[in-house]
């Protein structure tokens, strides 16, 4: 990872926790399991939230007011059976969180997994 990528990453997670401190728990999480995805993973601040790459970015995570969301950019060949998944575009699929606890019982470990696959596959 480059420097001014972890800078700004950093930045922006000191942001969150100062304007909404219970949301950047769940954005850690988020990020620990975006990091345990696979080999090679990156982060980067782009569009409001923080990106995950590998060859190509396969997941975001965005802090908002009341909730967060991890936005799939090809959400729509994800598998979704865990019925998780909104959103009715074209191609991008996200998952609402609004409490640490969410995140184990919306399964997004299994949906971050099948990102990660389907960019580096």
């Amino acid at each position: 990872m480059n420097q001014a990528n972890d800078a700004a990453v950093e930045a922006l997670l000191a942001d969150i926790g100062s304007t909404h401190g219970e949301l950047l728990a769940i954005v850690q999480q988020v990020r620990r399991i975006a990091a345990a995805s696979g080999n090679g993973v990156t982060e980067s601040v782009k569009y409001g939230g923080i990106m995950f790459s590998h060859s190509q970015f396969f997941c975001g995570v965005f802090a908002y007011r009341h909730h967060v969301t991890v936005e799939f950019g090809h959400g729509y060949r994800l598998e979704d059976r865990y019925h998780q998944l909104e959103g009715s575009g074209q191609y991008r699929r996200h998952i609402k969180l609004h409490s640490p606890d969410e995140v184990k019982s919306k399964h997004l470990a299994d949906y971050i997994q099948q990102a990660y696959t389907l960019a580096t596959g």
